[in-house]
């Protein structure tokens, strides 16, 4: 059975129905998400050819005449207007060929711009009106836990009633997302009367410490990596010293309008003129240099946000805890009662501490997790949980998913998957890895009734950030450049070169063109005095003034980004929706696409009653 509930099963069930029917229109059913997937996956069967073209075979494979029939100032011009330019209609031509989507017919070419455009918005995750907002989920999940018995879950309190401030200890990108899921999955929490929180791919910790430190919620962090699982527990361990002391200094500063607390007395160091040595300890407290520098930072905090400050309370967390006592003895010199009386008081202590704050604790546990783990074999208190997952990588994702449909221990699901080119793909004729296991796509029956696949290249491309470029950001385009150009001058003149060899990180330390490909020819281990310095730039000087092609080719790339990715997602979430235990599924919003541009959770609920008879 289920421990730690805030209502009956039957409570339970009834708000579910309720909270249902309340979102009656936000909701869609399995038909209609099979419905838009098979309105994306026929856009892409169009137009995935320009996502799955490789950017280094763009000169060699000559790959903007093969694949669009207009001009690339025709292109940059309609992507930097959204496709929405309004002008003279021209003539219709009698001969104007046939189009889908913008490409021809017969000639399967792109030869109009802004039909692509406006299909290629209309069949992205917020043309095809498919996603939750938070705000919307949030208040679903709080009015249900009303009506269910259970309160809402505070927001933003730790438990000593102090609102955290994590762009205190984060940058601004992981404060966002991790405020903003620990909100959505301490509701998800609350909602299901559950206390333990499951965090895959929990890498540093700052979700899991936030949910941990911020909600109550007992939290254990499973990542493949255990140099990130013990990171993640010693800065824990740091953040739970530090931030009582700074929300108390913050609150206080906030309340005088000024920081008058010093937070050397707050943290017990007592600080002697004079009494510092070369090697900076003070005599009077332990403390070193660096940890006077990060106090005497906090003692400047004010409410708004310094960049600054955060950097070095975020670096803070990595400096060893600072002592509270003020003077102290020698174990050697005490006697052997006190060293007795001391060691009982601090197990009695600990003792306490673990009864009053067992449900707020943060466990890192090193594993690889696939959808096959057993998680009581991981984790001996497990109890009824949530999982989560924050821009959990590759195949991940979706074994998170299977886990959540898997496990009867496992009440809620909310998944922010990333990195789409390391997904594995079960039809795709070029890859080899799902031979013998279990692949990341297609998740759903429905897709891989259709053997659907996209391809590494696609993949790749899903990744790129439209938002973020539509604003100038994102893509480099001149290592790119580079790249494509150096490919040219390896089919020229190194027949004996192996394509699966990898370039590298070379763009970044290179100062010039001819630089970067001494360079690359090198990690190649390839002859480079074969090519003169002229030989080389004459490459370059060849297909500079093509430059303009591979810019305008890779906005098209970003425009067909967010569609690939909708396909993904949407496989996800029909594949909750096929479940019959899964009572709600929905794709969410959770984050600001110019903060965190793989922005969108996959979030799942069982019912009460469906979790109690399976087990």
């Amino acid at each position: 059975m289920m421990s730690g509930r805030t209502s009956s099963a039957e409570d339970f069930s009834h708000a579910s129905v309720r909270w249902e029917s309340n979102m009656c229109a936000s909701s869609l059913s399995l038909s209609d998400i099979q419905q838009r997937i098979h309105g994306v996956t026929r856009f892409l069967s169009v137009t995935l050819s320009i996502a799955d073209a490789h950017t280094v075979d763009f000169y060699t494979r000559d790959v903007w005449t093969r694949f669009v029939a207009v001009t690339p100032e025709e292109v940059l011009s309609a992507v930097s207007s959204g496709g929405d330019q309004q002008g003279e209609p021209e003539p219709e031509a009698k001969d104007e060929p046939r189009t889908t989507f913008g490409f021809c017919c017969e000639t399967k070419r792109l030869v109009d711009i802004r039909e692509l455009l406006q299909a290629a918005r209309a069949h992205s995750l917020p043309g095809l009106g498919v996603c939750w907002s938070r705000e919307e989920l949030l208040q679903g999940l709080r009015e249900t836990g009303s009506e269910g018995g259970a309160a809402p879950a505070e927001t933003g309190r730790s438990d000593d009633g102090a609102e955290l401030e994590t762009d205190e200890f984060m940058n601004s990108k992981k404060s966002h997302e991790v405020q903003a899921m620990s909100e959505v999955v301490a509701c998800l929490a609350q909602r299901c009367g559950v206390k333990q929180v499951i965090d895959v791919g929990s890498g540093k910790g700052y979700l899991s410490s936030f949910l941990s430190l911020q909600y109550g919620l007992r939290v254990y962090g499973i990542d493949s990596s255990s140099t990130n699982t013990h990171g993640a527990q010693e800065r824990n361990r740091k953040l739970k010293k530090f931030s009582r002391v700074y929300q108390k200094h913050s609150k206080a500063a906030r309340a005088r309008g000024e920081a008058a607390h010093s937070p050397q007395k707050e943290l017990g160091v007592e600080l002697k003129p004079g009494a510092n040595d070369d090697s900076g300890v003070l005599c009077g407290g332990i403390m070193t240099q660096e940890k006077e520098k990060v106090l005497t930072v906090l003692s400047d905090v004010s409410p708004t946000t310094n960049p600054e400050t955060e950097e070095l309370f975020l670096s803070s967390l990595s400096v060893d805890v600072i002592e509270t006592t003020s003077t102290r003895i020698p174990p050697s010199r005490l006697s052997e009662e006190e060293r007795e009386r001391r060691k009982r008081e601090n197990l009695e202590r600990k003792a306490l501490n673990r009864g009053e704050s067992a449900a707020t604790v943060f466990s890192p546990l090193t594993s690889y997790v696939t959808a096959e783990t057993e998680l009581r074999e991981l984790i001996d208190e497990l109890e009824d949980a949530v999982m989560v997952g924050l821009h959990t990588c590759g195949d991940l994702a979706p074994s998170t998913l299977r886990m959540f449909v898997a496990k009867p221990e496992l009440a809620a699901v909310c998944s922010v998957g990333c990195c789409y080119h390391l997904l594995s793909e079960e039809f795709d004729p070029a890859a080899q890895e799902c031979l013998h296991s279990v692949c990341g796509f297609p998740l759903s029956r429905y897709l891989r009734s259709q053997s659907c696949f996209c391809g590494r290249n696609a993949r790749m491309s899903a990744c790129l950030a439209l938002e973020r470029v539509s604003l100038g950001q994102g893509i480099q385009m001149e290592s790119l450049f580079y790249r494509a150009v150096l490919h040219v001058i390896l089919r020229d003149h190194y027949s004996s070169y192996k394509s699966e060899k990898r370039v590298g990180k070379v763009y970044s330390k290179s100062t010039s063109f001819v630089d970067y490909v001494r360079r690359a020819l090198r990690r190649l281990e390839l002859d480079e005095s074969k090519l003169t310095d002229d030989d080389i730039q004459s490459y370059h000087e060849t297909h500079r003034p093509r430059m303009g092609e591979m810019d305008a080719f890779n906005m098209l790339k970003v425009t067909l980004a967010p569609c690939i990715e909708g396909l993904i997602l949407l496989d996800r979430l029909c594949f909750l929706k096929e479940q019959e235990s899964v009572s709600l599924s929905a794709l969410v919003q959770l984050f600001d696409p110019l903060l965190s541009p793989r922005c969108y959770a996959v979030v799942g609920l069982k019912s009460c009653d469906d979790r109690i008879t399976s087990r």
